[in-house]
């Protein structure tokens, strides 16, 4: 189906439960609806006769809605959470089956690489943009509420590289991600991954890259001061030593 079809039946379908909702939430006139038992419309008491059942079309009491009306709701909140009427930012939609960025079970970590993107003093990274910026460089939301980037058609063997919020927690709450500003964010490659470690940050590296171009950011080292090309060097260096010494303790465990 054309994506502005999909969007015009959506647009009209909010409207007719806009309407159902006003008809059916609007405040009760006196004498309308249901009437407790034990008590008439004009406050003087009525007792129930035994086998009185509850009126089947008597008008929900204020503030509740029938179980199909909310059905419709929550059809229509999801489809605007998911981006496809008009939401202002692209929130990932919910998958089934384990999130991706899984660590593989009982795998040790021997080192950790960081980079940083932060914002240019005076400045804040905000939610909506950061996402759209993720989305553009790759990476893919999903376990511990992070970002992460994956080996293509290996899911399952964990995150090549994650990024978190640089602002504790660390997470993001999609929630409330139109309302985030963040000074920055973390991009972090667990040792062993799925990928020799000069590759891991052959990827890592580029990814921050983008990202920083997509913000109007800099990329930062470990050490929160601007990367240059010395310091790329030196980290390359190094990977390809850690990468000839783990190689070197796996033949050695065969």
């Amino acid at each position: 189906m054309d994506p502005t079809q999909l969007r015009i039946i959506l647009v009209i379908a909010g409207v007719a439960v806009l309407a159902l909702i006003y008809f059916f939430g609007r405040p009760r006139k006196p004498g309308q609806g249901r009437r407790k038992l034990g008590q008439s419309v004009d406050g003087e008491r009525v007792e129930p006769s035994l086998g009185e059942m509850p009126d089947p079309d008597a008008v929900p009491a204020q503030g509740e809605l029938e179980v199909g009306i909310q059905s419709e709701l929550d059809k229509l909140g999801a489809a605007i959470s998911g981006g496809r009427v008009g939401a202002p930012t692209p929130v990932p939609p919910a998958r089934k089956g384990p999130l991706p960025g899984v660590r593989p079970e009982g795998q040790p970590v021997d080192r950790i690489v960081t980079l940083h993107v932060a914002a240019r003093p005076g400045e804040t990274i905000h939610g909506a943009s950061l996402i759209v910026a993720a989305e553009k460089a790759g990476l893919l939301f999903g376990d511990k509420n992070i970002f992460h980037r994956l080996v293509a058609g290996r899911p399952e063997a964990g995150p090549i590289f994650s990024m978190a919020n640089m602002v504790k927690p660390g997470f993001f709450d999609m929630r409330g991600i139109d309302s985030l500003q963040t000074p920055g964010v973390t991009f972090f490659m667990a040792l062993p991954g799925p990928l020799p470690a000069l590759d891991g940050w052959d990827a890592l590296l580029p990814t921050a890259q983008r990202m920083a171009e997509l913000l109007g950011a800099n990329v930062l080292d470990e050490e929160r001061s601007v990367l240059g090309r010395q310091r790329i060097a030196h980290i390359r260096d190094e990977l390809r030593a850690y990468d000839r010494k783990y190689e070197s303790n796996q033949i050695k465990l065969r």
